[in-house]
Order: structure tokens, then sequence, then C-alpha cells
């Protein structure tokens, strides 16, 4: 018996309400550059007094070393085993989800980053100097019209979409004509992760074989004209690609553990997320007060609650030690505000670290506070890395909070006799 099997054999239900509150990429580092993590610099008296009466541990997110990527590190959080065929679910659909679109069985997605090339075709900017969500959405309009235009002869028996999504960000859905062969979801990510390189060719994933290869050699071409029609553009003069994907079939946390379960998120890559995961959206903005807001008017219709804080994470990548310790102390000062609800169960912690000195995702173990009247109170004074790694928790991996959620709250029964 696997334990997500395990978990929703001993699922009960009861009117007691869990918080997760996620700061994505809050996790950091002390190197010899920076001796002091984000956290480590932040006024957090508010978090310094819950964390004074909570248990603290460390999450992995997927495994030893393993850098995850956004969907993989709230997979896990959700109790999901992240490695697993099930859950091995493409960036793109998780984006399309995310900003409410419909995706028929067959249709693959990929999420784009508007990027930015020299005269030689190097990428200078893989973000386009995050443009404004303005700019996005008419970039996204001028490649709507360069598909209107072609017609069926962008792609080889292919039907192509574009909707734009935050800033630099934005889906393409690909659909096969009727009559035509399936597609293959199976490619590797056109962005190379690096500057000073040009962007790669869409080709099959290493091992995807032949049907992959096909479908590859038919949508090449309308990526390539979709490339073309951005040339004289200022700083999104082309795009990469990730993430290329179907829609999965996940068991919802409402089937497997009779949770009643929202997610306020701004950003629409994780509301796919949770959209995958059985979880009704709530729609909110993207800063924590205006997700407070929605949580107060919803709060007696759910006893799970997701909500994701972004700025932590957008520091992060940036290398802006300031700007983290300042998205930290923003979540900070409203939190009397989620406390003053009186969750049960509350726990705050990251999908991932995003260390400042590295400027990405990491491998390193993500910080947890978790809050509950039978949780472990142990010594811990602060929401830090170094007291995370000092409290009662211990380091275990991500997919095990879900259980630990569910204990505190009551919600499963005891196993046995």
């Amino acid at each position: 018996m696997g334990r997500q099997e395990l978990l929703s054999r001993l699922a009960q239900q009861n009117e007691r309400r869990i918080v997760l509150l996620v700061l994505d990429g809050v996790g950091d580092l002390r190197t010899d550059a920076q001796p002091r993590t984000a956290l480590d610099e932040a006024r957090t008296p508010n978090l310094d007094r819950l964390a004074a009466r909570s248990s603290l541990g460390r999450l992995v997110p997927v495994g030893t070393g393993v850098t995850p990527g956004s969907g993989p590190g709230h997979l896990a959080l959700f109790g999901y085993e992240p490695t697993s065929p099930e859950t091995d679910i493409g960036r793109g659909v998780l984006e399309a989800l995310g900003l409410g679109l419909d995706i028929a069985p067959g249709t693959v997605v990929a999420r784009g980053n508007f990027a930015t090339v020299d005269g030689e075709g190097l990428l200078t900017d893989r973000r386009a100097g995050r443009l404004a969500g303005a700019e996005g959405r008419r970039i996204c309009a001028r490649l709507a019209s360069r598909i209107e235009a072609a017609g069926s002869a962008l792609g080889d028996g292919i039907e192509v979409e574009v909707h734009p999504g935050e800033a630099y960000r934005f889906v393409l859905l690909f659909r096969p004509r009727a009559g035509t062969p399936p597609l293959d979801a199976r490619f590797a990510d056109t962005d190379p992760q690096q500057l000073g390189v040009a962007a790669l060719p869409v080709q099959a994933a290493a091992g995807a074989g032949e049907s992959a290869r096909r479908t590859a050699d038919r949508l090449a071409p309308a990526v390539a004209a979709l490339q073309a029609e951005l040339q004289d553009e200022e700083r999104a003069n082309t795009f990469l690609l990730r993430g290329f994907s179907k829609l999965p079939a996940l068991p919802g946390v409402g089937e497997l553990h009779g949770l009643r379960a929202a997610a306020l998120a701004g950003y629409p890559l994780y509301r796919g997320v949770a959209k995958v995961c059985g979880m009704e959206i709530v729609d909110c903005g993207g800063s924590f007060g205006q997700i407070l807001d929605r949580l107060e008017e919803r709060w007696d219709d759910f006893d799970y609650f997701f909500l994701h804080v972004k700025g932590t994470d957008m520091a992060g990548e940036d290398g802006d030690l300031a700007a983290k310790v300042g998205a930290i102390e923003a979540v900070d000062a409203l939190l009397p505000r989620l406390l003053d609800l009186g969750p049960d169960v509350l726990a705050i912690t990251g999908d991932h670290s995003t260390p400042v000195p590295m400027e990405a995702h990491s491998w390193h173990p993500v910080p947890l506070l978790l809050r509950s009247r039978d949780c472990f109170v142990d010594e811990c004074s602060r929401f830090t890395e170094v007291e995370a790694s000092r409290g009662a928790i211990g380091t275990i991996p991500a997919s095990d909070l879900m259980g630990l959620l569910l204990a505190n709250a009551g919600k499963l029964a005891k196993f046995g006799a």
C-alpha cells in the first residue's frame, strides 16, 4: 500500500481548517559572499512569535540533490509523489489550466517566455526584461493575427492558438486537424536555460521515439513562423518554449482526503497545479493583501486553503537580496490577518529554494513551520534556514507534508487495531 493510498484510506472529515502558505522559492544560502539569508535579514516579529509556538523542520521537494521545477514542487506539497509517471505533468498544460482554458484531449500545450536575442541570434535575456502584462498581451495579439492570416498553412495538419499569461509568459496550444495523426507531447524544451547561446529547435525528447519526431516535424514550421513574426520587436524578438504536455488525470485532494480545497494564487501556473489536484480556484490578485481579502470572504466555504506568494521567488531569480527581504517582511506585516481567522493548522514553507547567489531554483531543503494545537513546540525562535535545520520535524520529503497537515487537523483515523 502506497503512502497516498494509506492516507486516503484513513481520511476522516471534520470542521477543522488547514492553511498552507507557500512562499515560493523562500529557501536561500549562507555563503562567503552572502553570510546571511533573506530570512536571516528580514524583520519578522509575527513570524518569530509564531515560530516560538510551532514545530520547524525542512522539506526536500523531490529528492536529495534534485532541483525541482515549480510543478513538481507543488505537487509534492499537495501529497503527490512528484517522480511518479502520473505526476510527470509539463508546465504548459498547468499554465493553460491556470489561465482558465479548456484543454481538449489530444491537445499539446507549451508554456512560452518572450525573450531577447542579439543580431547573431544569441540569447541576451530569457524573459525579455520581464515586460509588462499589457506589452505581453499586445505581442500575443500580433501572433494571433499571424496565425489567423496563415490559417492551415501554419504547420502540418495542426491548429495553433496563443494565449497571454502573466507579463512575459504565454501558452501555445497545438491541436491535430480532423483526419490527421494524433500529436505526441514528448519534446525537449527550446529554452537552453543560459545566455549567450541560441534557442534550441523543437525536437523530440531523448528516447521519445518516432512518434515524437514526426510530431516535431509538424510543429517546427509553425513555431519558426511565429518566431520570425517577432524579429522587429525591440525586446521580445523571439520566444522560448517549455513544458510541452497534454491533459493529465490525477485523483483530486477531495477524492483522496475528503477535503473541500481552495487555491488562492495570482499566477496561472500555480492555479493550474491546484486545478489538476481538484482544488477550486478562487479569483484573487497577486499580492498577499489581495489574497487575504478573498480568504476572509471565503473562509467558511472550505477546510483546506493553498495560498501562494510569488515575490520571494522572483527576487531570488533576480539575485536581489533586498527585494527578497522586502517580500518576506510584507508577508510578515499581514500575517496577523491570517492568524485572526484562527486556522486549526497552519504550515508556512516553499515549493523549492531560490537562493539569491544562484539566481535560480536549487536542490537545497526548504524551511517549514507547522503550527497546530497538537504540534510539538520545539526550541526554535525564528523562521530561518538554520533554525529549521534544528527543528523537531527534521528533514522530510515534501510529499509527507500532507500527512502531517491531516494528522494535526485530526483528519486521519488510527491505523490498525
